[in-house]
This record gives structure tokens, sequence and C-alpha cells, in this order.
């Protein structure tokens, strides 16, 4: 009689056993999902500089896109071929024409040239749109000419709305101007056609 009330206390603990192990292991899947689900990037870790994947599949001839990195605007070029010459027109009239005195980075070995950007993608312009005279954000003015608040053969450009600092369309500073360094060129890579990454290049994160 004993055995059979202890086949029923033991078959009694090992079903409460079996029900809470199964309620554990579900209550663990629960908190593992979110646990896996933090290591991507928040908001805030973007903000404190991480990469920022872009897609320029619309990004047209002449286009320009503005992105956020670091909390800063970047911009991403399609230059033309007419633009292009205008950078080489701009040579001898912007103050550190090889970027020998970079701003808040150094410059990429792979923008070490004279367009400021990778030779196989050598029309796509990525720059830190950030005057290196006070911070200001520089407007995009690509029509050349005379113009309200620049010489009249202008090339092509950006200017400064707040001192009047200029630059050329591979983002350097002309001569005489109040910003004394040229745009940052952040690191940046391609990863198709149609896309690439800011903040990360062959080496690393930024």
């Amino acid at each position: 009689m004993r055995d059979k009330e202890d086949e029923r206390v033991d078959g009694s603990r090992r079903t409460w056993l079996i029900a809470t192990t199964v309620a554990g292991g579900i209550g663990g899947v629960a908190t593992v999902v979110p646990f896996v689900s933090s290591f991507a990037p928040s908001e805030k870790a973007k903000a404190a500089g991480a990469p920022v994947e872009v897609d320029i599949s619309d990004l047209k001839p002449g286009d320009m896109k503005t992105v956020a990195w670091r909390g800063k605007p970047v911009w991403i070029i399609n230059r033309t071929d007419k633009m292009l010459a205008d950078v080489q027109k701009a040579d001898n009239e912007v103050a550190d024409p090889h970027t020998k005195n970079p701003f808040s980075m150094p410059l990429p070995e792979y923008c070490n040239n004279e367009f400021r950007s990778r030779a196989d993608h050598k029309n796509l312009f990525v720059a830190v749109a950030v005057c290196t005279h006070l911070g200001c954000t520089p407007t995009p003015r690509f029509q050349e000419g005379a113009q309200p608040n620049l010489p009249d053969d202008w090339p092509g450009g950006f200017l400064c709305p707040c001192h009047g600092s200029t630059y050329d369309m591979a983002g350097r500073v002309f001569k005489n101007k109040p910003a004394p360094q040229n745009l940052d060129i952040p690191p940046y890579m391609f990863t198709s056609a149609t896309g690439l990454v800011i903040g990360k290049d062959e080496k690393g994160e930024a």
C-alpha cells in the first residue's frame, strides 16, 4: 500500500518538474530574444559613429544626397565630367590642393588624389558638410559664373553662408577665405554597384 502512495507522489513530482522545466525553457527563450536583438546598432550608437549604409542607386549625374554620420551631415555627390574638369581648373586657386593640412580627421589614403575620391569611382564625392571655419554647413552652388556673393569666374562648388568661405567641387577651400582647411573626407567604401558605407573601409570602422 505504501509503495502505491510513493508511486503517486513520485508521479506527481515528476509531472510538476516537467511542467516547471518547460515553462522555464519558454521563459528562457523569451529573455534571449530581446538580448540578441540588443546587438543591433541603436540610434544612439549610430549617432556615436556607427557606420551608415547608403543606397546610391537613385543618384544621377549632378545630384547630391545628404546623410547623417556621427551627428554631422555628409554629402554624396555624383559629379559630372564637367564638375571634375572644374576641379582641375581650381588647382591653382585653392589654398591646400593636396590636403596636406587636414581638418579633424586624416584624409583616407585612397582619396589622396586631385579629385579626393576613390580612383575607381572618381565621380562620387563623399565629404563631411561642416565648414572648417566655425562649423556652419556650406550650401551647394554648382552653377558656374557670376552669382550673389561669388566671383564672376566662379567654377562651381560650395559657399558657406556664415562668413563667405568657398570650396571647390572636391571640397578644397579657396585662397584668402576665413576657413583654414579643406572639408573632411570620412572613411568610406563601396559595398556594391549601388551601395556604400560611410564610417568604415577596408581597414575597419573609423
